[in-house]
């Protein structure tokens, strides 16, 4: 598992390149650049231990957005539209920061979230409330990142998602929107179907 180096300082900081990005999105619902404040952060251990895995949960007004990230040593073979950014960790050196849609990592490990009906692990950040995601196994066809689609939910509604007669999984998830001492929410983060079905 990837050592969480706390204390560690980021150059440029989220804040500084992830409004930006977010604002060039197809899925962002906004105009301009948006206010991001974070209401919750969750991650996924890569089993080789080199990449780093987890996911901003963001408000602008009142939309929660999801942006998944991994953060490798060395660049990605994958389009270049799909770096967020290069930074520097105060411990590690350069991190190529990546939309962890297009890592192989993040796709193994939210499959195997939803197979195992696993749950995240904490992200360690402070000034936010806990948040976590939850895999649920709907069907017992085998999920292999290979040939399984997940439909990540870039904007994160509230409740339980509509039935889906062909899922074969879930991420669920739960947030803090107004601060760690505020009520929980809960919503659907990703969607996932057997390629074929």
């Amino acid at each position: 598992m990837p050592t969480i180096h706390r204390g560690a300082t980021l150059t440029p900081h989220f804040r500084e390149f992830l409004p930006g990005w977010v604002a060039r999105q197809p899925w962002y619902a906004g105009s301009g650049v948006p206010e991001l404040t974070p209401v919750g952060y969750f991650r996924f251990e890569d089993p080789a231990g080199a990449v780093g895995v987890e996911t901003h949960l963001l408000r602008d007004d009142s939309v929660v957005y999801q942006v998944p990230l991994t953060y490798r040593d060395a660049p990605l073979d994958g389009p270049p539209e799909a770096l967020v950014s290069t930074a520097r960790h105060s411990v590690l050196g350069t991190r190529w920061i990546y939309d962890a849609v297009v890592d192989p990592v993040w796709v193994a490990e939210v499959s195997r979230l939803v197979a195992t009906n696993g749950t995240s692990l904490p992200s360690g950040r402070s000034g936010v409330g806990p948040a976590e995601a939850r895999g649920i196994r709907i069907r017992s066809a085998e999920l292999m990142a290979d040939a399984t689609t997940i439909e990540l939910l870039r904007r994160v509604p509230e409740g339980h998602p509509p039935y889906d007669p062909d899922a074969v999984g879930l991420v669920m998830g739960s947030w803090h929107p107004d601060g760690a001492d505020g009520p929980v929410a809960t919503g659907c983060l990703a969607v996932l179907h057997r390629d074929g079905v």
